[in-house]
């Protein structure tokens, strides 16, 4: 399809927009939650990296281990912290070297790799958590009240879609 100016374009992504989406606060809500998750998130990857030196992604791998009890499969970490399996492997292998985290092969599976928190990564976890804790709760928490953090959570749950990353 030919184009003649930018006012064509506009018009027609706004037709498309229209047609797949008829109420304009089905878009107007989805850009905002689009909007809030990267500001939110890219503001607490740098104040954490500032206040910590830690990358806020390696804080989720040594988070969601210590909600596991300490240690997980590799796939199921992968699966918990919602990034690729390469990605995960590529993370934990860093995290191996910097001594937070330690790398095993499960007793009944060669094959099954697990992944288990360190007593440094038990103590890098204890002091970047209240760094982390504190802006959730300043940039997100703070901002709703009860009632509007109860309809956020059942709003998003209804949303939630059950996949795997891979």
């Amino acid at each position: 399809m030919q184009v003649d100016s930018k006012s064509d374009v506009s018009r027609l992504l706004d037709r498309l927009v229209a047609d797949a989406l008829p109420n304009a606060r089905g878009l107007e809500a989805w850009a905002s939650l689009l909007q809030a998750h990267a500001t939110l998130m890219r503001r607490l990857e740098v104040d954490l990296a500032q206040a910590t030196g830690l990358a806020l992604a390696d804080f989720d791998v040594l988070a969601q281990l210590a909600n596991a009890g300490g240690e997980l499969r590799m796939t199921e970490l992968a699966a918990r912290a919602l990034i690729s399996r390469s990605g995960m492997t590529r993370r934990v292998a860093r995290l191996v070297d910097e001594g937070l985290v330690r790398r095993a092969n499960a007793d009944a599976d060669a094959r099954v790799v697990v992944v288990a928190l360190t007593d440094a990564g038990v103590a890098r976890l204890t002091e970047t958590a209240p760094v982390h804790l504190r802006g959730v709760s300043e940039l997100f928490v703070a901002k709703l009240d009860d009632q509007e953090l109860a309809v956020l959570k059942s709003a998003l749950d209804k949303v939630t879609v059950d996949c795997t990353f891979g």
